[in-house]
């Protein structure tokens, strides 16, 4: 399993990169990376046919365990798998934007 630190996602996400969020639909609504897509652990499963086969999939959560854990995971079924060190509580505390609410997309 790959892991990166938030400089090297940064640059990943703003090149395009596809990035999800493994943490609880609570979690993401508080807050979350701007462009990255909610898919919970608990339905991690559920998501896989929308992951790209053709580039590496960025797993975040809060800090870096969850992300860890499902990188590994998605990495045993075949999914090009990179977990991001430091999480959404990094990415927020280095005063990068964070989204509130259930979109996606920054507002």
């Amino acid at each position: 399993m790959r892991e990166v630190d938030l400089d090297v996602f940064a640059s990943e996400l703003a090149e395009g990169a596809f990035a999800i969020d493994v943490r609880e639909p609570d979690e993401y609504r508080d807050g979350h990376v701007p462009g990255v897509r909610p898919a919970p652990l608990s339905e991690l499963g559920a998501h896989l046919a929308a992951f790209p086969a053709d580039r590496p999939v960025y797993v975040i959560c809060a800090s870096g365990n969850r992300s860890a854990w499902a990188a590994e995971h998605l990495e045993a079924v075949g999914v090009r798998a990179v977990s991001v060190a430091g999480g959404t509580s990094g990415w927020a505390r280095t005063g990068r934007p964070i989204v509130r609410g259930t979109d996606a997309r920054a507002t």
